[in-house]
Order: structure tokens, then sequence, then C-alpha cells
């Protein structure tokens, strides 16, 4: 006949201990502390370039107009000539014209964008305020958001 072995109790116990589970909490805090700040700056940088592509959009819109007006760009300086882009409007030969915006554009702040134009100029200048929400006081602030040349870099 067999004789069946008894077993043993195991003197491991299952589980974790404190200690343990203290050491994996420090190295996940440590690493989420390692992530975080550049999670946060491409934030940042995502809506620096939703508000340069809206920008673009809105410049667009302004060169079909021009295109519709014999070249002219009929800005006089400020939000309210992005409003018009969203309004019927009537080119150079008197027709009726579609809205060139389905909507008025914010920037990624939610603020409204601004736009001014010399006839010396290629193009309107559109800019945002930036992140700040103010105005540099007649010279761009150091985050303002724009389609001029020296911002894009």
């Amino acid at each position: 006949m067999k004789t069946m072995k008894r077993r043993q109790p195991s003197s491991r116990r299952s589980g974790f201990t404190l200690l343990e589970l203290l050491i994996v909490l420090a190295i996940i805090v440590a690493i989420a502390a390692m992530v975080a700040p550049n999670l946060l700056s491409s934030q940042q940088d995502a809506n620096i370039m939703t508000t340069r592509t809206t920008i673009k959009t809105i410049e667009d819109a302004f060169k079909r107009k021009a295109v519709k007006n014999n070249g002219v760009f009929d800005i006089q300086g400020g939000s309210a000539d992005i409003q018009a882009l969203t309004e019927q409007w009537e080119d150079s030969l008197g027709q009726q014209q579609q809205p060139l915006l389905e909507e008025l554009p914010m920037d990624a702040w939610n603020h409204e964008f601004q736009v001014s134009y010399d006839s010396g100029d290629l193009k309107p200048k559109i800019w945002s305020f930036g992140p700040d929400g103010e105005d540099g006081n007649g010279s761009h602030s150091t985050d303002d958001v724009s389609n001029l040349r020296r911002d894009i870099e």
C-alpha cells in the first residue's frame, strides 16, 4: 500500500510586504515626475501649432477675398475684419459672395485674432496675443503667435 506523504505547511507567505509596495510606488512617482514636464510642454507646443494653422486659414481667406476684389485687401485693422469673413460680401463686380469662414475663429486660448494691413505689405499681419492674452502695447510680445516670419522660427 502506498502511504501518502503529508505536505508540510509552507513557511513562505504570499503577497507583498509594505516595503515592496512603497518601493514600487516610489518608482512610479519618479517616472511620473520625469514625464509630466514633457507632456505639459507638448500641450503648449500643440496650442501654438493649432493657432498658427488657424492664422494660415484666416490669411488664405483674406487672399481669396482679395482675388475677387482685383487684388485689393479690404482691411481696416482689428478683429472686425476677421468677423467680416464670416458674412456674405460683395465683390468688385457687385456680385454677392458666400462667407469665406464658417464661424469666427479663436486661438487655442480662446482669444480673438488681430489683423492689420499696410498697402506696402504683401499680406495682412494676423496675430494672437498668445497664452497670456495681453497685447504687447503696439509691439508683439514674446508669446504672441503670428504669420510674421520672425515669429515662425
